[in-house]
């Protein structure tokens, strides 16, 4: 807030804050090219974010982390490893 002017923040990137719909239509032209940018951003570090590192290790398929969640993964019998959910699911669509 700047002078009790509540500031509205750019919806798609959170680089920078308006004070009317007014003055963000006046700044578009200048800031659409960064904005789309920083969303892309934005976006990769979501879909890119690493799940957290747990004691089981990688599944042997896929080489992904197995989930710290147990249900999320499978025991397979036949040679003694853990698989995560996801090879289990492709190896029975096989």
């Amino acid at each position: 807030e700047v002078d009790d002017i509540k500031l509205m923040q750019c919806a798609a990137c959170d680089l920078v804050r308006y004070c009317s719909d007014e003055c963000q239509r006046d700044h578009r032209p200048q800031h659409k090219r960064d904005c789309k940018m920083r969303a892309a951003e934005l976006r990769d570090e979501i879909l890119f974010k690493q799940p957290e590192i747990s004691h089981l290790g990688d599944c042997p398929i896929c080489c992904l982390p197995l989930r710290i969640d147990a249900k999320k993964s499978t025991m397979m019998s036949c040679y003694s490893k853990t698989i995560c959910n996801g090879c289990e699911y492709a190896n029975r669509m096989r």
